[in-house]
């Protein structure tokens, strides 16, 4: 198993996941390919610890319809995320639909040789399966899947059984869901702190309990944060918005608080959509994001 190091000490590597097979509006599939392309990241390519690496697109043709090219897209961004991490690399995921996040943590997990924590932010709980879809769209359920449940060709990718740990899973900023994920994910031991707990406690206290839970984890923990969950006034460029999100300052204070966390993995920045996006103001916010994580030049 390898140790669990903090990004103070590590190089970050960019790993692009181009799909929008899970996705309604499937323009996220041009997401990391525009922010790549984008001003904002070329304000940021100069720092000498960072690096964009590949950027991974589902394979062509059939290859078992849509749901066949997102597992075969997430075994390949779970093995470039495992090669990273065993470089000594701190992994930065930038989708592409939230179905890639099942590719993102397998392969965290495959490396920590166990199930792993997650800071869940999103606007959703993703936490569908085949059967309690309303829309079908697979990028409604990534969480269940690392959580062991859902289609088969989408599951024991990295481990066999479950990638991430339930009971050191959080989900925090849901506004948007149905019955059938809150009861599967209470059931499961996932934390949940919705809107209107967090109008109540507020965004710090609420973060604090977050982190509290997923950083527990023995063998690490990583956040993956849905762009959705900011207030798509601040984060246009999304392809499932929602009103009334969490500030954008919010949440770069927080991803700047957890930079230095010890056991902080990985990084996964998802459901970027350039043709929602207004004046770049969703691409420089992901630019802001990375820029947070970064390492000090003399370190």
């Amino acid at each position: 198993m390898v140790a669990a190091n903090s990004r103070k000490h590590a190089r970050v590597r960019i790993i692009g996941a181009a799909s929008g097979l899970g996705a309604q509006d499937q323009a996220c599939e041009n997401g990391p390919v525009a922010f790549h392309r984008s001003q904002a990241w070329h304000e940021l390519a100069h720092h000498p610890r960072l690096d964009w690496g590949r950027t991974l697109f589902a394979p062509a043709g059939d290859c078992g319809g849509p749901t066949g090219r997102i597992a075969g897209l997430c075994r390949h961004l779970a093995d470039e995320v495992e090669h990273a991490l065993r470089g000594g690399e701190f992994p930065v995921v930038i989708g592409g639909d939230h179905s890639v996040a099942i590719g993102t943590w397998s392969g965290v997990a495959r490396v920590a040789g166990q199930p792993v924590g997650l800071l869940w932010i999103d606007a959703h709980l993703d936490s569908h399966t085949p059967e309690t879809s309303y829309s079908g769209a697979i990028h409604g359920m990534p969480l269940a899947c690392l959580l062991g449940r859902g289609d088969k060709r989408l599951l024991n990718i990295g481990l066999a059984g479950v990638q991430v740990s339930a009971g050191h899973t959080a989900v925090l900023g849901a506004r948007s869901y149905e019955p059938e994920e809150i009861d599967f994910l209470q059931a499961s031991g996932v934390r949940i702190i919705d809107r209107v707990e967090l109008e109540e406690r507020g965004f710090a206290d609420c973060l604090d309990e977050a982190l509290a839970i997923v950083t527990a984890a023995p063998a690490g923990f990583g956040v993956t944060l849905d762009l959705d969950a900011i207030d798509p006034l601040l984060a246009p460029g999304v392809g499932s918005p929602e009103p009334e999100g969490l500030s954008a300052r919010d949440v770069l204070e927080a991803v700047s608080g957890i930079a230095g966390l010890p056991g902080f993995r990985t990084l996964e920045i998802v459901e970027y959509n350039p043709d929602r996006d207004r004046l770049g103001i969703t691409a420089s916010l992901i630019s802001d994001l990375v820029g947070r994580i970064l390492p000090s030049d003399n370190n």
